[in-house]
């Protein structure tokens, strides 16, 4: 490493804030003192909790709210203190050694910060970020080889690389890391011509999967086809530089607001109701907003 100055200290406040959360935790896994459920807590019965506070997170971030946002992080950073207290239990690994973990995979992986790299714009930071990271895991790879002989022939280390990284992605955010992977290793159309012939050639299956499942075929095989589908709307977003997240997300927002209105039209009760009157609700839902948002919009 190069002899640049030191990085600034931690706030102190800081710190002893967050030594605080570690002592607020530590008690609630004291054998004696603590409390019942969080002692009952393990890895795996936590994962559903870390998965709903990493999602309202995304949430807050996305409705550019920042109270709670806040509040959001410091429910994802008890998941990080508590799986951390878990394993020191166990004398396993700490929070110490995860702190320093990522600081120092952060140094190792920024060279033109920490060393004489040098990195002009993001996208080369981006590209030695991943030639880094590739080579961290062939070393680790090898490491877990040691005395077993030599290693297999991989007829396809790219894809064995994506298998773990998106185990345990959510499957749209896998979806589209398996996309831009594969779109760099040249596994690409040549134009989006191409993309929407493919999107058109998915939808005739799934029409004619679920057609068949319906005459009692196999529903299994219906279920594949819209997974097909979904992967190549997920390709169409790569194209078009769109976060499907994202607009999958303002989608649910925006009919919820929608469907909010037409059961406020209907009293709250829609049993009975023809789909006609339906849709005229739910376009005049559809028109409120819109004129809703111009009026925001003007008096701006």
């Amino acid at each position: 490493m190069s002899s640049d100055p030191p990085l600034p200290a931690s706030s102190d406040a800081a710190l002893s804030a967050l030594a605080e959360l570690v002592a607020v935790v530590d008690r609630l896994r004291d054998p004696q003192r603590g409390c019942p459920w969080d002692l009952e807590q393990t890895h795996a019965s936590l994962v559903p909790y870390v998965l709903e506070e990493a999602h309202e997170v995304a949430d807050a971030i996305r409705h550019g709210d920042d109270r709670h946002l806040e509040e959001e992080l410091g429910d994802l950073l008890l998941q990080v203190v508590l799986h951390a207290r878990i394993a020191s239990e166990a004398g396993r690994f700490d929070l110490e050694r995860i702190a320093r973990g990522i600081s120092a995979k952060l140094v190792r992986r920024h060279p033109h910060v920490f060393a004489g790299a040098t990195a002009s714009d993001a996208a080369q930071v981006r590209a030695s970020w991943e030639a880094i990271k590739a080579a961290e895991q062939q070393q680790r790879e090898a490491e877990t080889r040691q005395g077993q002989g030599p290693a297999p022939a991989s007829t396809s280390p790219l894809s064995d690389r994506l298998a773990g990284k998106v185990r345990g992605q959510p499957a749209l955010a896998g979806a589209m890391t398996i996309s831009r992977k594969a779109a760099a290793a040249g596994f690409e159309w040549d134009d989006m011509d191409g993309v929407w012939a493919k999107v058109h050639e998915e939808l005739d299956e799934l029409k004619e999967a679920v057609a068949a499942a319906q005459a009692g075929g196999d529903r299994a095989h219906a279920e594949e086809e819209l997974g097909d589908l979904l992967f190549t709307l997920v390709n169409v977003a790569r194209w078009c530089g769109l976060d499907p997240e994202a607009g999958l997300a303002g989608t649910n927002r925006r009919f919820l607001d929608r469907f909010s209105r037409v059961e406020a039209a209907l009293g709250g009760d829609l049993q009975g109701r023809g789909i006609g009157e339906l849709e005229g609700l739910w376009r005049q839902a559809k028109a409120q907003i819109r004129a809703e948002r111009g009026s925001a919009g003007g008096g701006a």
